[in-house]
């Protein structure tokens, strides 16, 4: 192997070293963390499945999003027990920090 290649490999592996030490932790404002993300998207998918669980909550009628810990609840309950209900399940997973429950009650 010649020494042009040799330098053009480690270049090349030292550019993409800094490459993704430089990228790997950056974090801006409004923006959450990546463990922060996965942490939100594994609460919101543990919300969905104990509704999925539950007799009196229709999961396809909820929609769940979590931010930072703080999960709402939105979409359309057949009465106020359902409403109740899925509040109530969301309180029983692990990280929720607090619950805005804006599920609308169908007349």
């Amino acid at each position: 192997m010649n020494t042009f290649n040799a330098r053009n490999i480690l270049a090349g592996v030292i550019a993409a070293v800094a490459l993704l030490s430089a990228t790997g932790c950056a974090v801006t404002r409004g923006q959450e963390p990546v463990g922060a993300y996965i942490d939100d998207s594994a609460i919101t998918t543990a919300v969905k499945a104990r509704f999925v669980e539950n007799t009196e909550v229709d999961a396809a009628a909820i929609s769940v999003e979590t931010m930072k810990g703080t999960v709402m609840l939105s979409g359309f309950a057949k009465n106020q027990k359902e409403k109740d209900t899925a509040q109530s399940l969301t309180w029983k997973v692990n990280g929720v920090k607090a619950v805005k429950n804006e599920i609308t009650v169908r007349p």
